[in-house]
């Protein structure tokens, strides 16, 4: 899997890294168990701060996504079936209510946004894309 990191974007860094790990993930790119490379070598490899990369790799880490090993690394999450009352469930509903009621806002319909849902959705879910 390949990150591309714009320098001129709005999105700080560490979050173009955080977004590109998940939809690696999401693609299949990347998989449970499997082994982030070292926030070091990352680092080198991106040509960033070694503190970007850690930031990034904590974020994962608060939203479940992976588990850091002290002297170990990063290890990417196994995807267990996530409940309504569980954190991570009720904080995906709380983004996606804002998302959809920006969406809401902006003229879309119900239909409209369940369409995107399902594209973003399938396109996730297609054939993983290894650059």
């Amino acid at each position: 899997m390949i990150i591309q990191i714009e320098p001129q974007s709005d999105i700080p860094i560490y979050m173009q890294l955080t977004n590109q790990i998940l939809e690696g993930i999401a693609r299949g790119a990347l998989r449970q168990g499997e082994s982030l490379p070292s926030v070091r070598a990352f680092a080198a490899d991106l040509g960033v701060n070694m503190h970007t990369v850690n930031k990034s790799y904590h974020e994962l880490e608060k939203r479940g996504i992976i588990r850091i090993v002290p002297k170990s690394g990063a290890v990417i999450q196994s995807q267990e079936a996530i409940e309504k009352n569980n954190p991570h469930y009720q904080r995906i509903q709380q983004e996606m209510k804002t998302v959809i009621a920006e969406a809401l806002v902006l003229g879309f319909k119900s239909e409209q946004i369940e369409e995107l849902v399902a594209s973003v959705t399938k396109e996730l879910k297609g054939k993983p894309r290894l650059k």
